[in-house]
């Protein structure tokens, strides 16, 4: 328990010099947010929601605009857990990075290990590093947490091999992704996609690209 006759100092404008409790910082989870681009839906693609909020990932009704090629469409993978912790609930590719592992190779690992899919092979078109760092807390742990995040594209038609960490997987049209995405930084790191990672002519694809 904090001792009230010892509190922690502070300068001449009352800040504390150093902090005497708080959450802890963790950046030891990374999202691989899987994505693919086609010009037809792919299988088991969501339901799109009956009503949904507005979006700078709208795009015409000819499926071109903001993130996409001319009648090509962006649609991103999610997965949904089968155990604790989050189960019942659809998210990107998760995981915790080993020991002695960088986020890039836990990113890839994940892939691996998740949903089948492997650098060699074809089947991976490219793995980047996105920007934006996402912070969230965790109440349960009392941290928060600052997760590494990557987009990885797979062919138009690619499909998953799951494994016994998720008991199926489903298709998010950009559109939807403000109503399949639970998280405000999942949606984030989509728009961040689809406005800065896929579209031609894009500053930062090759700057970020890790695989």
């Amino acid at each position: 328990m904090p001792d009230p006759a010892r509190p922690s100092p502070t300068n001449a404008h009352g800040h504390r010099l150093t902090p005497s409790g708080g959450p802890r910082l963790r950046s030891d989870i990374v999202d691989v947010y899987i994505f693919q681009r086609s010009s037809r839906p792919p299988a088991k693609l969501a339901a799109a929601a009956a009503s949904r909020p507005r979006s700078s990932m709208d795009s015409d009704a000819g499926g071109s605009g903001a993130g996409s090629l001319t009648g090509e469409q962006v649609y991103f993978l999610q997965l949904l857990r089968a155990g604790a912790p989050l189960a019942g609930t659809w998210h990107p590719v998760m995981g915790h990075i080993e020991s002695g592992e960088t986020a890039v190779e836990c990113a890839k690992r994940e892939l691996r290990e998740e949903v089948g899919l492997k650098s060699e092979g074809g089947s991976l078109l490219g793995l980047w590093a996105l920007e934006q760092v996402h912070p969230f807390f965790i109440a349960e742990l009392d941290a928060i947490v600052l997760s590494p995040r990557f987009a990885a594209e797979v062919p138009a038609g690619w499909s998953p091999t799951i494994d016994d960490e998720h008991s199926d997987f489903r298709w998010v049209s950009r559109r939807d992704v403000p109503t399949m995405f639970m998280w405000p930084g999942q949606q984030a790191a989509c728009r961040e996609i689809v406005e800065g990672l896929v579209p031609e002519g894009s500053l930062m694809r090759e700057q970020v690209r890790v695989g």
